[in-house]
């Protein structure tokens, strides 16, 4: 089984510590259609979370999130990685990209049964173009 590596444009937004908040932005993404594979939410301080979504596509789901406060996230260059999950996988693939010298961003992954998909976060386009090549050969020797 092959891996897919593909760019994709992450949004972010600022939201305050307060309960539903994310789920209001949520529920407008959800409304304008957008089937969200990727949502991240993190405390900043004790009045602001940051928050995190992947994909936001069609000028429809763009129109809304931007409603909401989101934007697309600047300095962040980001690679969706799926595939089949192996014992291993992040060593292998944060082994080949650190070797090169390239600086990860951030990073998240999660398996479920036997699948496995990563979203790796790099400063530059550059970055993220080179990770990509890496990142296929490297899975290409798993």
């Amino acid at each position: 089984m092959a891996y897919t590596i593909k760019k994709v444009d992450v949004w972010v937004c600022d939201i305050s510590n307060r309960p539903g908040t994310l789920a209001r932005n949520l529920k407008v993404l959800a409304d304008s259609g957008a089937s969200l594979e990727f949502v991240i939410a993190r405390r900043v301080n004790d009045d602001m979370s940051r928050a995190f979504f992947a994909p936001i596509k069609s000028k429809k789901q763009q129109s809304a999130a931007a409603q909401t406060g989101l934007r697309k996230a600047e300095g962040m260059h980001a690679l969706r990685i799926e595939g089949p999950d192996k014992p291993g996988l992040g060593a292998l693939l944060t082994h080949a990209i650190g070797e090169a010298g390239i600086n990860l961003r951030g990073l998240s992954a999660a398996a479920l049964g036997k699948r496995s998909v990563c979203y790796a976060a790099f400063a530059t386009a550059g970055d993220a173009q080179n990770a990509a090549k890496i990142a296929k050969k490297a899975l290409s020797k798993k």
